[in-house]
């Protein structure tokens, strides 16, 4: 049994009550509930559940019928929530999952398919604590990541890998540094940079341990603020996924006006050329 919790909070330094931040007329975390209802849609046994701190998103979700639970405000990161989502619907519901997905509030161009890669692939190897995916970008990806980042440094991640595919790092940085560009284009046309792509599946055993593990210093805000770099950090295992976009552009999160514009912009391009956005 899976569940998909999708972490909400309200207040955000750089982008407040993004959650309810309309993109295109529909507000955010509607997006994304669609994109898990989505991926449930044809998984027996799966549900979802926005989970927030807030009144104004339980209400906006309530008001559409979109399933939602309170949360602690003091939730340190969108894992602690998920975690305390998870028990109240075990609580309430008698719902008990055996791996539980996190997909980020702020991720709303997220296919469903790549939900349902990363759940396969858990099924397949359900030998790692946490499974997360991941795009080999090509050389045009490459250089629009990087001009992005001009822009909004902090906003995508790129994660490095071991031969079995197990993560060996993440990074608000562009990872690995080429160091002769030139050459390494001609070699081939994959770039070797991974970007990450921001969902998370949990078994359930290593959700509850999450938050008696010791705190990474990679993810204080000051540094990556990447909390999964508590796992590695722990010496636990993430295996990383490496999912087909097939054409689709991406953004791993919306943090700022920026990034509202470029997900706008990738949904004008989507309505354009037919597919749904």
């Amino acid at each position: 049994m899976v569940l998909i919790v999708i972490p909400a909070r309200y207040h955000s330094t750089r982008l407040p009550g993004k959650p309810l931040r309309e993109i295109r007329g529909v507000a955010m975390v509607e997006r994304v509930a669609r994109v898990a209802a989505a991926a449930c849609s044809d998984a027996e046994g799966s549900r979802y559940v926005v989970a927030t701190d807030h009144g104004d998103i339980e209400r906006f979700c309530r008001g559409r019928r979109i399933p939602v639970v309170m949360t602690p405000g003091d939730c340190r990161d969108g894992t602690e929530r998920c975690l305390h989502a998870t028990r109240e619907v075990e609580r309430s519901a008698g719902f008990s999952p055996r791996l539980v997905v996190n997909l980020q509030g702020d991720n709303p161009l997220c296919p469903p398919r790549v939900v349902r890669d990363l759940v396969r692939a858990w099924e397949e190897r359900p030998d790692a604590a946490v499974y997360t995916p991941c795009t080999r970008l090509d050389w045009k990806a490459y250089d629009a990541l990087a001009e992005a980042k001009k822009i909004t440094p902090h906003s995508g991640t790129t994660v490095l890998v071991d031969k079995f595919m197990n993560a060996l790092a993440f990074s608000k940085s562009i990872l690995p540094l080429v160091r002769r560009q030139e050459e390494a284009r001609r070699l081939s046309p994959l770039s070797p940079a991974r970007r990450h792509v921001g969902l998370y599946a949990y078994s359930r055993e290593t959700l509850e341990r999450y938050t008696s593990l010791e705190p990474s210093p990679l993810e204080r805000p000051e540094i990556e603020g990447l909390e999964q770099t508590r796992f590695l950090h722990n010496g636990l295992k993430i295996r990383v996924v490496e999912v087909d976009l097939q054409g689709l552009e991406a953004v791993s999160g919306v943090d700022s006006e920026e990034d509202v514009a470029r997900v706008e912009e990738i949904l004008a391009r989507r309505r354009e050329q037919g597919l749904e956005e």
